[in-house]
């Protein structure tokens, strides 16, 4: 069974900065893109940021410029380098990433979520 396991997150002031580390522990046959969603009090679920194998990127553009996605495939893991942050980037964090365990269906997994507070 694999697990997403996240690290990183807590309290920070607006235009501080936070890093989010997401890994997937064990061998994994392959692991197509990883990326980062946030929900926030009374809202939901949005993609904030995704990388695939090849390191191309996609982010939303309430993040562009300031949030930082990157991977590190021989490690399985992926992190989101955070600055500049505001208070509406106060969200519950989640990792996903699209694996397969072993030879066979890519699968969603997503991790337990990191939460992330900015305060004035």
């Amino acid at each position: 069974q694999v697990q997403l396991l996240e690290s990183g997150g807590g309290l920070a002031q607006e235009g501080g900065s936070l890093e989010l580390s997401c890994v997937a522990p064990g061998r994994v046959y392959a692991m197509n893109a990883m990326s980062w969603y946030r929900q926030g009090p009374g809202q939901q679920r949005e993609l904030v940021a995704a990388i695939y194998p090849n390191g191309c990127t996609n982010d939303a553009n309430s993040v562009r410029g300031r949030f930082t996605i990157s991977r590190d495939n021989a490690r399985n893991t992926t992190s989101l380098q955070m600055r500049a942050l505001k208070t509406e980037d106060t969200a519950d964090y989640y990792c996903r990433a699209e694996i397969a365990p072993r030879m066979g269906d890519i699968l969603d997994y997503w991790g337990q979520g990191t939460k992330v507070t900015v305060s004035l």
